[in-house]
């Protein structure tokens, strides 16, 4: 029997930086999803047949393959349950280039497949993230806060608070589906080159940084009530303050900027902010502009009200 799985992709919608220092965070699920089917073999095989890379290895001495790492760390900590080897394959509605959790979706997907697999499939999503979240933190050295793997596994628009030592992450999924256009500026930094600036930035001036992720979880725990409420002239306004503050923690570029501003200039955009680490990568609107008057790349997503799905075929 085939397992099929599904997992959208996702976006920040608010608590960028702040999120790694304790504060809240929002993050929805996105129409564009990854799809991983699983055909069991009759022997220990394992092979991949992906995007990035095709793979074959034995499930009991896995090969490593830097491309799929993700995927092989979440066969690897499950290889001693699984009933036998397998054929992945791995497909996917959105390129791995644009920041839409490509990593985050194809975790949460693999896990989810391999827990079914392994007979044991998981009904509870934080079960499920927390799985996929370790998947994550051995991959990237323990970094990682789990936002868009949230979105992924539980679909919609989500409240996020990372676990400190101790304590449970507090995950809310909220009421409302805001209206969202997205678009590309054309280039993107890494996360960990971003974080690292801001890190050297933080440096010369820690106490007000400190300010500014306190700052950054104030306006998310309001856009949080907003989103609840489906107030959107309130979650756009709070759009507009968060990317204020993301500007300065000096993540905003000049082609970034000019897409913001443009955005906001369409009577149809209530609200425009960088969606993700920022130098690069996306913008975010509340609400479709019909001409916002630039050459940059529109891409065609929406919010999602589902979160993973499994399928037996």
């Amino acid at each position: 029997m085939k397992i099929k799985v599904t997992a959208p992709g996702s976006l920040m919608l608010m608590g960028e930086h702040a999120v790694l220092f304790g504060q809240r965070a929002l993050a929805c699920a996105v129409d564009k999803r990854i799809t991983v089917t699983l055909t069991p073999r009759g022997d220990r095989i394992v092979t991949i047949d992906s995007a990035l890379a095709q793979y074959r290895s034995d499930l009991d001495s896995l090969s490593a393959e830097a491309e799929l790492s993700f995927v092989l760390t979440a066969i690897e900590r499950q290889a001693a349950v699984l009933p036998g080897g397998f054929d992945l394959l791995i497909q996917t509605e959105f390129s791995h280039t644009v920041g839409l959790g490509s990593s985050a979706a194809v975790t949460a997907a693999v896990v989810s497949a391999l827990q079914a697999f392994a007979g044991k499939p998981c009904s509870d999503p934080l079960i499920l993230f927390k799985e996929a979240l370790a998947v994550v933190h051995q991959v990237q050295d323990g970094r990682g806060s789990g936002t868009d793997l949230v979105a992924a596994v539980y679909g919609g628009v989500v409240g996020y608070t990372v676990a400190s030592p101790g304590t449970e992450p507090q995950i809310r999924a909220l009421g409302g589906i805001p209206p969202i256009s997205l678009f590309y500026v054309g280039y993107k930094m890494k996360t960990p080159d971003v974080l690292k600036r801001v890190e050297e930035f933080a440096a010369q001036a820690p106490q007000l940084y400190t300010g500014l992720y306190q700052l950054m979880g104030q306006t998310a725990e309001q856009a949080e009530l907003a989103v609840d409420r489906a107030d959107w002239p309130q979650l756009g306004r709070l759009m507009n303050i968060y990317q204020g503050l993301m500007d300065a923690l000096g993540v905003n570029d000049r082609n970034l900027a000019e897409i913001i501003y443009s955005l906001r200039s369409s009577p149809e955009v209530l609200g425009a902010k960088i969606s993700g680490s920022g130098l690069g990568d996306c913008v975010l609107a509340l609400g479709d502009p019909s001409d916002y008057g630039l050459t940059y790349e529109q891409i065609p997503v929406a919010v999602s009200a589902e979160g993973v799905t499994v399928e037996y075929l």
